[in-house]
């Protein structure tokens, strides 16, 4: 137990430390991590350190879901579910099709069923890793919401079909009828059991007096309970996860208070990071032990066939995407879409951002080590195929897809108002129905308290300033200008306070417990400020 603990903490220290390093370089962390562990799984003194795929399943992957169900745009995916779930289905299927085929034509002694086997693990992107490297490169939000949406989605389709053909596999038998039964019972009745978990855990916040302690403990046990309990009735855990934290973050604002979600959303940002950068520090540390295992083959060509198996899934999805854009011109003649006219841009960016990840190392690591008493046929091949594209679209795409965004210049799908309409209307309303409230509710207070007075003049003139920002580019250019000036000068400000405050720790008569109360209040005052610039 001590040895595990020590590793573990080995382990964060080591991430946390390269990620640093990552920043500083500027390269997403991601991309880094996998390649600090190539470098450091060949350095011959470090212990060789084997994943079990139970560990990735059943500990990181259900709190990963649950956090990117919870950081999702519901409108976003509600906007764009005829084009994510054709992604989530077609795509990886389409693409799952290809690498069968092409798999059991260049190996020798490949059966089309470990093909299927291979095309399901490699299928589906990941979203951890295409968020992080996204920061180095902004898309529009139409593009974030479809990527985000369908990473959610696909890794549903890709189990399914993951586990479809384990048992061809293991039974020389496969009925289309009966594996597309299959998988329509574990996404119903995962999403089923997903939202009833949503639903129960809604009613104890609501219902029982829970405090922003409990409220955050809670959160920690949700993915887990619904994934546990989806993969004992054998259906999908994956879609439980995110359609119970989708609930969940639909209600969010009805049932947890202020400091809940204070809590809970620095707790789950941190937890969330640690576990995606061992993930991706251990794919790069795993990979020259997984080379070792090759037998049937030399490693040079392992290493051709997986590398053109990487060029199948790039172009593979890129295939999907433009025939998605033909597909949405010819269906929007008779019904409704989102968007009638998408250009080529689009697309191939949304192809492009196809890294693999943590789903495609936890499924390869999944597969038995024997089948029917018998060693399972080509396991560490596919297990070497499967690593091979996962550094390769990490590495290789992710330090191309910043390039590749701003060459491309994928098209802005307009909105019914930009970003910046909607940040100033609501601040506007918010503003608004402060003032009147203070006019009103409050006006004999606000006359005899200076401070609420002060608050209110201060209030008024943002709303005045807001209001003139709407009335052409120059006045908003001059607002924003503004503002950026009063929230500069602000934490200047607490900066200095910060500076004064830190001198009374040294004072005798100031007690602890209440200078962490004042730094508190400064602290979200920083981030109040911080967070509105960003």
């Amino acid at each position: 137990m001590e040895n595990i603990i020590l590793l573990c903490i080995g382990l964060i220290v080591s991430v946390c430390f390269l990620v640093l390093i990552a920043q500083k370089v500027k390269i997403a962390y991601p991309v880094f991590l996998v390649l600090a562990g190539l470098v450091v799984g060949f350095i011959p003194v470090v212990p060789i350190v084997h994943i079990d795929p139970q560990v990735v399943f059943l500990v990181i992957l259900p709190p990963i879901l649950y956090d990117a169900s919870q950081n999702m745009s519901l409108k976003g995916l509600w906007k764009w579910r005829r084009i994510i779930t054709a992604m989530a289905l077609g795509f990886v299927l389409f693409t799952a099709t290809a690498v069968a085929f092409i798999s059991y034509w260049l190996i020798p002694g490949f059966t089309l069923a470990q093909g299927f086997l291979l095309g399901a693990i490699i299928s589906p992107p990941d979203a951890a890793a295409a968020t992080a490297i996204l920061k180095f490169a902004p898309l529009p939000k139409s593009t974030k919401d479809i990527l985000e949406g369908e990473s959610l989605l696909n890794d549903a389709t890709s189990l399914t079909l993951f586990r479809v053909a384990l048992v061809a596999i293991s039974t020389n038998h496969f009925v289309w009828y009966e594996a597309a039964g299959s998988f329509i019972w574990v996404t119903v009745a995962g999403l089923a059991i997903g939202l009833a978990f949503g639903f129960l855990f809604y009613m104890v916040y609501k219902w029982l007096p829970t405090t922003a302690n409990i409220d955050t403990a809670l959160t920690l046990v949700i993915p887990y309970a619904i994934y546990l309990t989806a993969e004992e009735f054998h259906v999908s855990g994956v879609l439980a996860v995110v359609s119970g934290g989708l609930y969940i973050a639909y209600q969010n604002h009805f049932v947890f208070s202020h400091k809940s979600r204070l809590k809970s959303g620095a707790l789950w940002s941190a937890i969330v990071f640690i576990l995606n950068s061992i993930v991706f520090f251990l794919i790069g540390l795993q990979f020259p032990d997984i080379a070792k295992g090759i037998q049937s083959l030399s490693f040079f060509k392992a290493l051709s066939i997986a590398l053109i198996i990487c060029l199948v899934v790039i172009f593979a999805r890129t295939i999907a995407g433009f025939f998605s854009v033909i597909f949405t011109r010819f269906i929007s003649r008779y019904i409704t879409v989102a968007y009638n006219k998408p250009g080529w841009r689009n697309p191939l960016v949304l192809s492009w951002v196809g890294m693999r990840g943590v789903v495609s190392l936890a499924s390869a690591l999944a597969i038995p080590f024997a089948v029917n008493g018998q060693a399972f046929p080509n396991r560490n091949l596919i297990l070497f195929i499967t690593f091979t594209v996962v550094i390769v679209t990490l590495v290789g795409q992710g330090l191309a897809l910043p390039w590749v965004i701003r060459k491309v210049k994928p098209d802005a799908i307009p909105a019914n108002k930009s970003e910046d309409e909607q940040m100033f209307e609501l601040e506007i309303a918010l503003n608004k129905t402060a003032v009147t409230n203070m006019q009103t509710t409050y006006n004999e207070h606000v006359e005899k308290n200076i401070l609420l007075k002060q608050k209110y003049e201060f209030l008024k003139h943002k709303t005045d300033l807001l209001y003139k920002a709407n009335e052409g580019d120059g006045a908003r250019k001059q607002a924003v200008e503004m503002i950026a000036q009063f929230k500069a000068v602000m934490l200047n400000i607490s900066e200095k306070e910060r500076s004064v405050l830190h001198s009374f720790r040294r004072h005798p008569d100031f007690d602890d417990d209440i200078l962490r109360l004042i730094e508190n209040r400064l602290d979200l005052e920083e981030e109040s400020l911080e967070g509105n610039a960003e």
